[in-house]
């Protein structure tokens, strides 16, 4: 097996040329990093990069911790992340938590003793308490979609209440009096939020939150298929249909097809997040835009800020949802 020291005799440079080239490091003209580069390929070299981990005390890696690995909705915010590293010749190293308290702390560990050089967390389950002890460690972390008082500075959240607010009022100025809601987990401070938004605009229009309209889902399909088919079920009537979702909203939209209801002329139906298939279901789904890319991309500025030292734009931690109007919200309702 090659070693760096063949690799810098072959190339007719230091030791420590050979290292600047093998760590991206800017201090090397163009000419030496390719003499250094094609002598490795003529060897066969790799760098080995637990070596280097150790020599550096920098992995060059990152740990990414989400709720799950399916869905819409963490794709655009894991290539962001992904996307932003790869152009600091950083990689990141993912893993899932799934709402549950246990993995989610496991999949931490595991991350840590992966020797990653700072984490993003998405996580639900795990307490405040637990995420402000890990706080005093040694590695560093940053978290999207979860507000801790005493970690502020290292959280990047949506403004989930006017999300929610900006859902409720548009559908309200339509002239719909009557509106049912899916929630997500109620457990789960997002969703708490959004309800709570929800039920700031049904008061500013003197409409009283009715808990007969309300279903508690979470925050997938099927939930949506069986809010739905409970709320149209119920004793109290709707004209519009609010998720705290997209794909809640998708479920309900099939599960109101399948009750006969025309759409959007017999229920209008608003979702939230606005990810990439709410063009395309018909009618076109009325929504909220969650910035999710940006904010992943938010995350990954603040590692390599924090943790690499880099220049970075400006860090931002509260992010704004905004209304996206499209086809699914019918005006004065019969």
């Amino acid at each position: 097996m090659a070693t760096i020291y063949e690799v810098s005799k072959l190339a007719g440079v230091s030791l420590a040329t050979v290292s600047r080239v093998m760590n991206n490091n800017t201090n090397v003209s163009d000419a030496t990093r390719k003499k250094v580069t094609v002598a490795m390929t003529q060897l066969g070299y790799r760098p080995n990069s637990i070596a280097q981990s150790l020599a550096s005390n920098c992995s060059n890696s990152v740990g990414l911790l989400v709720s799950e690995l399916q869905g819409p909705f963490y794709g655009p915010m894991m290539s962001g992340i992904e996307t932003a590293f790869r152009k600091q010749s950083k990689h990141v190293i993912i893993a899932a938590g799934h709402s549950d308290e246990e993995r989610e702390q496991q999949a931490i560990e595991f991350l840590i003793s992966r020797n990653c050089d700072g984490l993003i967390l998405h996580v639900e389950a795990i307490s405040d308490d637990y995420l402000i002890e890990l706080s005093k460690g040694k590695t560093p972390f940053v978290l999207i979609n979860r507000y801790i008082r005493e970690l502020a500075s290292r959280c990047i959240i949506l403004n989930n209440v006017k999300g929610g607010y900006l859902a409720t009022k548009h559908v309200l100025e339509q002239g719909h009096t009557n509106i049912a809601y899916i929630s997500g987990p109620l457990w789960k401070q997002d969703a708490q939020d959004r309800l709570a938004g929800h039920k700031q605009a049904l008061a500013e229009h003197n409409i009283s939150f009715n808990e007969q309209l309300l279903y508690q889902g979470d925050f997938m399909e099927d939930s949506g298929t069986a809010g739905f088919q409970h709320l149209y079920n119920g004793n109290s009537k709707f004209t519009a249909l609010i998720c705290a979702n997209d794909e809640m909203a998708t479920g309900a939209m099939a599960s109101a097809r399948e009750s006969s209801l025309i759409l959007p002329e017999q229920l209008s139906i608003m979702g939230y997040d606005n990810v990439f298939f709410t063009r395309h279901v018909y009618p076109p789904l009325s929504t909220v835009n969650y910035p999710i890319n940006e904010m992943g991309q938010m995350a990954a500025n603040w590692i390599l800020s924090e943790v690499y030292k880099k220049t970075t734009p400006a860090l931002q931690t509260l992010f704004e949802p905004e209304l996206v109007v499209r086809q699914s919200i019918i005006t004065n309702p019969q």
